[in-house]
């Protein structure tokens, strides 16, 4: 009987496509996303029983974008974390979504970068929780680089300042995503130059006693979004030890 070899994931190549969406509908970005996530699904399908040497290569994928004024409600989440009626969304320009990603609700809008990593995590050998430890870990370095000091908060996902000063602990990252078959979906969402006028209308992810922030609001400026998106990408291409990622722009 012929032994199959085990696939050690440390021989893989991870190949990681970039693409920055640029401003795109919280629809259309779904969708896409799940058309990755099928790409992924197949492969992976064809690859069952193969030994390596004749395996297809799974591409993963980092797709960064903005969406205009959106609300989306994870799975999870509770309908009346959303303050205001639908109508008068629509007098502000935003949108509502019910989404099968993890979490509760939050709000997506221009001057955000929305990460939507479509990641085999087979390939990266990882589980749900350190995946989302090094997503984490990955804004924590790059607020680094802006000479801001960021922390995880005990019992919640996200990325927060301040966590030893109830009064003034302050999320300026939300993480929600999906696992399907080891299969990644949805993300985070870094608040660079976001409206943070947008937040009144929720209560951020499920907390009624938290504040929300951005890195213009920490700054006292206007940031640039672009070296901010080159930065992140970077720092996830460190945490999660890829070489190299196709489609960025350095």
């Amino acid at each position: 009987m012929q032994i199959q070899k085990r696939i050690n994931y440390t021989e893989v190549i991870k190949n990681v496509i970039y693409k920055d969406l640029g401003l795109i509908g919280y629809p259309e970005a779904w969708d896409y996303q799940r058309k990755l996530n099928r790409e992924i699904q197949e492969v992976k399908q064809k690859n069952t029983g193969l030994s390596l040497h004749k395996q297809s290569a799974i591409n993963n994928y980092l797709l960064f974008c903005e969406h205009p004024h959106v609300y989306t409600l994870g799975r999870s989440g509770k309908a009346n974390n959303l303050l205001v009626n639908e109508d008068f969304l629509k007098s502000r320009g935003a949108s509502f979504f019910k989404t099968d990603r993890g979490g509760d609700i939050t709000y997506h809008g221009p001057g955000q970068i929305v990460g939507y990593p479509i990641f085999d995590l087979e390939t990266f050998n990882l589980g749900v929780r350190q995946y989302v430890h090094n997503l984490e870990e990955a804004i924590i370095l790059t607020l680094a680089d802006y000479s801001i000091k960021s922390e995880r908060l005990p019992g919640a996902t996200g990325v927060w300042l301040d966590i030893n000063n109830p009064a003034r602990t302050r999320k300026i990252c939300a993480i929600g995503v999906k696992v399907s078959r080891s299969v990644t979906m949805h993300g985070f969402a870094f608040n660079v130059n976001t409206n943070l006028e947008y937040y009144g209308y929720i209560n951020p992810c499920g907390f009624t006693d938290k504040g929300v922030t951005s890195l213009q609001n920490e700054l006292g400026k206007e940031v640039d979004i672009e070296p901010v998106k080159i930065t992140l990408a970077r720092k996830l291409a460190e945490v999660f030890k890829l070489k190299t990622i196709s489609g960025l722009k350095c």
